[in-house]
């Protein structure tokens, strides 16, 4: 049985998962970088390694010198929470081999999720139904050409290493196409030192709509109900909620027997999830599998009632899930907002810098995972992400008002944050009737609104960058003052 987990990652998934471990009574062991010597998962483990300069390269990419420190401290399981090395088959078959539990998927099963082509080949042999596109990889861009134009524009050029939103490209005609392709298969090179190119169609007004799924040791697998994925920017999720609004019973156990053959059809073990795109007529098609923890999970631990980490480590550990499929129930509504540190007017750029002042919100149905705390300092060598800030409610429009009511409590002095943005959105219309999409920012003119709104509050004139002035303004005065808003 594990009894000591190192956990490779940092802010605020190293703490939930830490969280669990010590519920457990599982000793954590902590790495960091010189970036995040005064950070939160250093303080809350267990024991603390040093691994190395700020770059992620040198760090929490550092499998041998993270394999170190497993093998000084000794832990006898890894955690990669999501990011960095988290789908990192290298990295799990690194511990495999050194006896060292990778709570996750086997390696070989990570190899084959994270190969968009192979994956699709898998699941289409499994009956789950793919968005139309090539059959394999692409050789070039004529290939590509030819493809598209048999399935017709607009299509999407998507690199089998690509994540997280990167690697895609949208195209409406053959000349955007042989540039993008261009595009996406230099930046493949540069990431990871190879390129391998498919290409898609893509379908209008999609909704994101993913299912958390289970599989254990001994073959069993669940589906834990789907979460709705669809407001983004840049093809990177937003805000989540569960249930989706445009799912019924029916399709939730359809769609979700689906996940299941998918699980089994790629060998997968513990905890991933499975991720469609619903067109606006109804169909689901098949994107990709993720292996690993979501950002999103809470969501899913809210309405399910489910312990998403402790499930890894029970199945880690070589038990079967403890429950059947008709033994879950949803209950409730769950909404999540991902708190991020970047300004909406400057097409999302990170916002980094100290924070001296931060204020949670808390209350009835309010879950808020977060690295933040007063003097902290957001780093420009990492992801935007902040906090997850989650609410619940037994209805949705319960668990929408109690997030606007958390958004409103939510203070982070020093940086610019997703904080407004998200407010002007649930407090839309096209919110409120579930008229979700992937493109709902640029659809219902978000940008726009939010500005507007900035003017409302304060009385102020005109355009967006009038307001993105003021509300940059806003925060520089909070900050000098040492004062809240």
């Amino acid at each position: 049985m594990i009894e000591k987990v190192l956990v490779a990652n940092r802010g605020e998934i190293a703490l939930r998962v830490m969280r669990t471990c010590s519920a457990l009574g599982i000793r954590t062991v902590a790495v960091y970088s010189d970036e995040d010597a005064n950070s939160l998962h250093v303080k809350k483990a267990s024991e603390s390694y040093h691994i190395g300069e700020a770059a992620p390269a040198k760090s929490y990419l550092n499998q041998e010198r993270i394999l170190e420190v497993i093998t000084s401290s000794g832990a006898d399981a890894v955690h990669p929470g999501y990011g960095f090395l988290s789908e990192n088959d290298d990295f799990a078959a690194l511990c495999e081999r050194n006896g060292v539990t990778f709570i996750g998927p086997p390696a070989s099963s990570m190899e084959l999720c994270g190969d968009k082509m192979k994956c699709k080949a898998a699941l289409t042999k499994a009956g789950v139904p793919t968005v139309p596109g090539s059959p394999g990889l692409v050789k070039d861009a004529d290939e590509a050409a030819s493809i598209a134009g048999d399935i017709g524009y607009p299509v999407m050029l998507k690199s089998v290493y690509g994540g997280g939103g990167r690697g895609i490209r949208i195209v409406t005609n053959e000349q955007e196409l042989r540039k993008a392709y261009e595009s996406v298969t230099g930046e493949s090179i540069a990431a990871v030192g190879k390129s391998a190119i498919l290409v898609e169609k893509f379908l209008e007004k999609t909704r994101h709509i993913e299912y958390q799924m289970a599989r254990d040791s001994q073959g069993n697998s669940v589906h834990i109900f789907e979460r709705e994925c669809s407001i983004q920017r840049r093809n990177q999720k937003l805000i989540e909620q569960t249930p989706s609004p445009v799912v019924d019973a029916e399709t939730r156990e359809r769609v979700g027997r689906l996940v299941c053959d998918a699980a089994d059809a790629v060998g997968y073990g513990n905890l991933g999830t499975a991720e469609f795109l619903r067109a606006d007529s109804g169909e689901f098609y098949f994107i990709e599998i993720n292996a690993r923890l979501q950002v999103e999970h809470p969501i899913t631990e809210m309405v399910s009632g489910l312990d998403l980490v402790k499930l890894q480590l029970d199945i880690a550990n070589g038990e079967p899930i403890p429950f059947k499929q008709s033994d879950l129930a949803m209950n409730g509504y769950a909404i999540e907002c991902r708190i991020n540190a970047e300004d909406t007017f400057l097409d999302f750029a990170p916002s980094t810098g100290p924070v001296p002042e931060v204020e949670l919100p808390a209350g009835p149905g309010v879950r808020c995972d977060t690295y933040l705390y007063p003097g902290c300092t957001v780093s420009p060598f990492y992801d935007s992400l902040m906090a997850k800030l989650v609410t619940w409610g037994q209805t949705f429009d319960e668990s929408r008002t109690r997030m606007l009511s958390a958004l409103g409590d939510f203070y982070v002095q020093g940086v610019e944050t997703s904080i407004p943005l998200y407010r002007t959105i649930l407090a839309s219309d096209e919110y409120r009737r579930g008229e979700l999409s992937t493109d709902f920012l640029k659809r219902h003119g978000m940008i726009d609104r939010l500005a507007a709104d900035i003017r409302r509050e304060r009385g102020e004139k005109a355009d967006a960058a009038a307001a993105a002035a003021l509300l940059h303004a806003e925060s520089a005065r909070a900050g000098a003052a040492g004062g809240t808003c």
